[in-house]
């Protein structure tokens, strides 16, 4: 009947019209609800994949480019500018972080230029970003860097990461990422904030893989899954395949069992327990094995003549493309032994270096007064490197410049007139768990330390450990003295664990900042203002020198306001990691 036909054709649409909305919401859930998902998985595919097929891409499109030695000094310039605001970049291949750009829109500013700049130290050089180690083979079979990160806090840490990068891209090996743990001083997991780590949460570590040719990163996990689990890392006294405990890869998060992964790499890869303290990581100006030899003449030349007598230095720094035994006699220090990449290691697929106190073995140093280059421009090259892409990420800088810009603002609402750019000074006063006592002193010591280099009345920003604020009063009777705390309007949200990083970032920008010797935490602020004087040519910067001084102890108080050679390899930051890097550029 009619009726029975028109109930049955409702019946067809209605199931059609459930099959449509099925596929729609099936669509949505997999496709257009998932889209931070689908970029994130672009980024991994880019970040695997973006060298291959860019090179495919310019081999198949041949690009005609000036040699780079044609480029003029404005050009270059040009190139070192660094992009503060940052542009929409519709290219899909080149959709990754630049390191050199900075943009805050993302985290709430700021977003006047002149905030961001207060910031920026780092400079953008394209032409380094195709420099490859003599012995980097692109064609050859993959060879592995590991490490075990340190012990220490958070400086220490930063510290011996910059060193194993630049050694892993001196070497041209491919540099695995440690599993992301707690990390000490930085457990704070309050509020469920994150509290486990790795270095890529402090640092753009996919975007320097993307912009550098010459380096190749790989997680634990991806590494184990490459090697371990194939068969190919073989047990030194059994010589057969060895697997990893448990045949685990994924060790994220796994602090308490994370030796067993260690004293496992021990076991199966080429250890060499280079010890800073005793010896210079040397690399010769190629693969030859004749410019190793070169090395070791040139040491057993300085061993005849007695050595190499640093204080000759002081006040004379050697030019930065100075022929390799007057720069090597500078960097030695009172070390007598080189440490060569000769051929043993060379053949090793896997080079492991151990964090491990029972051997003595750590890699607690500054790259710079550890590996020497005998390539002038090399030795530049990784300088550069490290400035210009071991900077915090954007989150931190961004909330550093907003903090910075409050200062500024209260410093000017003082006195308008006399500062009209609310210059401030800073301290870093060190109380806590610090095994050197000398540099815990009382607030007024401290004030009686530092009151000649520091102006009555001025605004001071203070970073430290120390909770009781009644400490400081000595302080706060001569200056107008503000901490951290004083500023979490401008910082909420950020996790409370980047908190020792932010106080670093604000700290560098004072005027005149005294420091607590010792201290990696003080010493990291102090490169940081190395970098910005040199970058843009403040007072001293010929010299390396700077307005840093340390309250304690008195006999290092204006070390920093002289060149000095490298002494200690660790308790202070020197001249030679800032002075006169940008020299050469493009040359190399």
């Amino acid at each position: 009947s009619n009726t029975t036909m028109q109930v049955s054709k409702f019946f067809w649409i209605l199931l059609i019209l459930c099959a449509v909305n099925t596929a729609v919401i099936y669509f949505v859930t997999n496709h257009v609800d998932t889209n931070h998902h689908a970029k994130h998985r672009m980024k991994e595919f880019q970040r695997k994949h973006f060298k291959t097929e860019l090179k495919e891409l310019e081999e198949s499109h041949p690009v005609n480019k000036p040699p780079l030695q044609s480029k003029t000094v404005e050009t270059q310039k040009e190139e070192e500018k660094v992009q503060l605001q940052g542009s929409p970049n519709n290219n899909i291949v080149d959709d990754h972080h630049k390191i050199a750009g900075l943009s805050c829109e993302a985290f709430g500013g700021p977003y006047e230029k002149d905030a961001l700049s207060d910031v920026v130290y780092w400079s953008d050089i394209p032409s380094d970003a195709s420099y490859q180690s003599p012995f980097y083979d692109p064609d050859g079979e993959e060879k592995f860097m590991t490490f075990e990160p340190d012990g220490g806090g958070w400086n220490n840490i930063r510290m011996a990461m910059e060193t194993v990068f630049v050694l892993a891209h001196a070497m041209g090996r491919t540099l695995v990422i440690p599993p992301s743990q707690k990390l000490y001083l930085l457990g704070k997991g309050h509020n469920r904030q994150k509290s486990h780590f790795s270095f890529a949460d402090f640092y753009h570590l996919d975007s320097i893989e993307v912009e550098h040719e010459g380096i190749k990163l790989i997680s634990m996990e991806e590494f184990l899954k490459k090697t371990a689990m194939q068969g190919k890392l073989l047990d030194k006294d059994t010589g057969n395949p060895s697997f990893p405990p448990g045949n685990r890869t994924d060790w994220n998060g796994m602090k308490l069992h994370e030796k067993d992964l260690w004293i496992y790499l021990r076991q199966v890869t080429h250890v060499r327990n280079w010890k800073p303290q005793n010896c210079l990581a040397a690399f010769p100006a190629s693969s030859d094995p004749k410019d190793v030899q070169n090395l070791v003449e040139m040491m057993q030349e300085l061993k005849n003549n007695g050595g190499a007598n640093s204080q000759q230095f002081v006040g004379n720094p050697v030019p930065v493309d100075a022929p390799p035994i007057m720069r090597l006699s500078e960097e030695l220090s009172n070390r007598r032994e080189l440490c060569i990449y000769d051929e043993e290691m060379q053949k090793a697929e896997v080079v492991h270096f151990m964090c491990y106190h029972k051997e003595r073995a750590r890699l607690l140093t500054h790259f710079y007064s550890f590996v020497f280059f005998e390539n002038w421009k090399q030795d530049l090259w990784a300088k550069r490197f490290v400035r210009d892409h071991f900077r915090y990420i954007d989150e931190l800088q961004c909330a550093a410049a907003r903090v910075i810009h409050a200062i500024r603002e209260r410093a000017k609402s003082r006195n308008l007139l006399k500062n009209p750019e609310g210059v401030y000074d800073s301290y870093h006063i060190r109380r806590g768990d610090f095994q050197y006592k000398r540099t815990r002193l009382e607030a007024q010591q401290i004030y009686e330390n530092s009151k000649d280099e520091m102006e009555e009345g001025a605004t001071v920003y203070i970073s430290t450990d120390e909770s009781n604020k009644a400490f400081f009063k000595p302080l706060a009777d001569h200056y107008d003295i503000v901490f951290l705390d004083d500023f979490k309007d401008v910082i909420k949200g950020l996790n409370t664990n980047y908190y020792g990083m932010l106080d670093q970032l604000v700290a560098s920008r004072g005027r005149v900042f005294f420091g607590t010797g010792h201290s990696t935490f003080s010493g990291f602020i102090n490169r940081m203002r190395g970098y910005y004087n040199e970058k843009h040519k403040i007072d001293g910067y010929e010299d390396g020198v700077q307005k840093s001084y340390y309250f304690a102890p008195m006999e290092w108080k204006y070390i920093m306001t002289k060149y000095v050679p490298i002494g200690s390899i660790w308790a202070r930051e020197y001249p030679s990691s800032w002075r006169d890097i940008d020299h050469g550029i493009g040359e190399i």
